[in-house]
């Protein structure tokens, strides 16, 4: 069976669309899910290979995870750029964090820590299938659920579903604030049609680890 993804394109202070994956065109009727589905691509979303090359995604080293137990989401958590306004996650079994967003998942006093994900509609599963449920539209996550980030916690303060042509001008979502997750994929419609929203995960730091 096959599953397609929306588009994710996202900037500096922009999220335009839904979750688009980034892998060269050979592989991309090779790629899984978390379920071991194959994942097919909507018309037109691969980018060029030298868009790919920039964004230098990098997988998860050891121990780089994101956590979120309560709702069963245990992913490696890579890393990739933003590059010419958008941010493509290369797999739809890891998470990532955006390097040049923000700060990095070591250094969480020093800003908001952006990690995106897909998400999968047509019965498929990525990381962010976790967060809400693809049926109705509404958080699994739950405010004071605790996430954790390479080893550090964070409590999840809430949840926010906000449109896409809308996002841009949400100061909110691109704060950079110290000890601040912001967890970012598209909301999949249970009819299948492509996402029109984006759905946000917000956390603050829990004392220590």
């Amino acid at each position: 069976m096959l599953f397609t993804t929306a588009a994710f394109i996202v900037s500096l202070a922009l999220i335009s669309a839904g979750v688009i994956g980034v892998i060269h065109s050979q592989h991309r009727h090779t790629l899984k899910d978390l379920a071991g589905n194959t994942v097919t691509f909507d018309p037109g979303t691969i980018p060029a290979p030298e868009q790919q090359h920039k964004m230098s995604p990098a997988p998860a080293q050891p121990g780089d995870r994101l956590i979120v137990s309560a709702v069963g989401l245990d992913v490696p958590l890579g890393a990739l750029s933003a590059v010419d306004n958008e941010i493509e996650p290369p797999t739809f079994t890891s998470a990532y964090w955006i390097r040049n967003l923000g700060t990095t998942p070591s250094t969480p006093a020093a800003g908001t820590v952006f990690i995106a994900m897909h998400s999968l509609r047509n019965g498929g599963i990525g990381p962010g299938n976790y967060l809400y449920d693809t049926a109705t539209g509404h958080a699994r996550v739950k405010p004071g659920q605790t996430a954790t980030v390479n080893g550090i916690n964070y409590t999840i303060t809430g949840t926010t579903t906000i449109a896409k042509p809308l996002i841009s001008a949400d100061t909110g979502v691109w704060a950079d604030t110290p000890n601040r997750l912001v967890m970012i994929t598209c909301l999949e419609l249970p009819n299948g049609a492509p996402s029109q929203d984006n759905f946000i995960v917000t956390a603050t730091r829990t004392t220590g680890r």
